[in-house]
């Protein structure tokens, strides 16, 4: 894997989302991907890192908003100002990639490589993850429309699972399956029944493509998403007021749904690195450091615990939080908003944000 061989390859970073579900600790301009929640870098940092050994400094772009540019450039400046791709405004997955491949393709052609990851996973076995990004890399050297897929652990229900078909000339030392179908956040009976059959694995969102075989699916898939970033791509800056009144009337979609699902040519690579999307305060608990009870600490502010079993405390605010008794909670002091609630009930953060959303205040967003 030297820079050498991936001359043609480049790694596009996705870091323009919100983090809801990690309120209050993650808002509007400081979403959870900029945010050291397990250590001293960000995620996007640690992201950053892990894709820096593929492919040479260049060949790395962070697709990001507005709102973030400025964080991003500071939180990596090694990386070149002009690679850092701003869309005008969130459009979901498909909108961004495909605003990255019309843009990537008019700075180096269409048979080049494009690699797309997400800013804000944690990923445990860095080597896996280059191993299984590489291997999709090189299939979609194929005209093949490549996908990473995580071989799944437990039957999660907040994940999209990707079902392998034929087995298909491996790539890199990896396995590599046709991939018969794609099925978005099942059941608990569905989803325990996807991991027992050996033939699912859960979506990461990490793809790879050539900017021909991208742009082709858009063109056929999507021709008026496609004429819409032909006309933003080919402005000077997405941010002008003609390229950004046409981007404000994209339709916003997944790239999964608007693309892959109905892509001609898919693929999947099956990895093992120890993969999280870290989408909620139980997914930070479950890959943190416990003690002997347990409980996690993180934030860096004064805490102190009684009895109190299996229970997050993330303190950032400078005053003590003390917990006695307690379990399986998570407490999140910001100085300016406490958040307490069932672990178990960590997807439903989300529902507080859409209250303060119609509700307010708005600066806690």
């Amino acid at each position: 894997m030297s820079c050498d061989a991936g001359a043609d390859v480049f790694i596009t970073i996705l870091a323009g989302g919100s983090g809801t579900r990690l309120w209050p600790l993650s808002r509007r301009t400081a979403p959870k991907q900029l945010l050291p929640l397990l250590g001293d870098r960000s995620l996007l940092q640690a992201t950053y890192s892990r894709v820096a050994p593929l492919v040479p400094a260049d060949h790395i772009f962070v697709l990001t908003g507005p709102d973030q540019a400025d964080l991003v450039a500071e939180q990596l400046p090694q990386l070149p100002q002009a690679n850092i791709f701003v869309e005008p405004s969130p459009r979901h997955t498909g909108p961004a990639l495909g605003l990255a491949a019309v843009r990537l393709a008019n700075r180096v052609g269409t048979k080049a490589v494009m690699v797309s990851v997400h800013a804000d996973h944690v990923v445990l076995d860095e080597r896996a993850f280059r191993r299984a990004v590489w291997a999709a890399a090189l299939a979609a050297r194929r005209d093949t429309l490549v996908t990473v897929g995580i071989v799944p652990s437990y039957a999660e229900t907040g994940f999209g699972y990707v079902q392998r078909g034929a087995a298909l000339e491996p790539s890199h030392g990896c396995e590599i399956y046709e991939v018969a179908r794609f099925t978005e956040k099942p059941g608990h009976e569905l989803a325990s029944a996807f991991v027992q059959s050996g033939e699912y694995y859960w979506n990461t969102g990490y793809f790879a493509w050539t900017l021909e075989a991208i742009l082709r699916e858009f063109a056929r898939q999507l021709p008026a998403l496609y004429a819409q970033l032909q006309q933003v791509g080919a402005a000077q800056s997405p941010l002008e007021l003609q390229a950004q009144a046409v981007w404000s009337q994209i339709r916003p979609v997944s790239i999964d749904v608007g693309i892959m699902e109905h892509a001609e040519r898919v693929a999947v690579v099956p990895a093992d690195m120890g993969w999280s999307d870290v989408g909620s305060w139980a997914a930070i608990y479950e890959v943190s450091a416990k003690d002997d009870m347990g409980n996690v600490r993180i934030g860096g502010g004064p805490q102190l615990n009684v009895d109190s079993r299996n229970t997050l405390v993330h303190a950032t605010a400078g005053r003590m939080v003390a917990t006695v008794g307690v379990q399986d909670l998570v407490i999140v002091d910001t100085g300016d908003a406490l958040l307490v609630l069932a672990r178990d009930r960590a997807q439903d953060v989300a529902r507080i944000v859409e209250q303060l959303r119609a509700e307010g205040p708005q600066e806690l967003l």
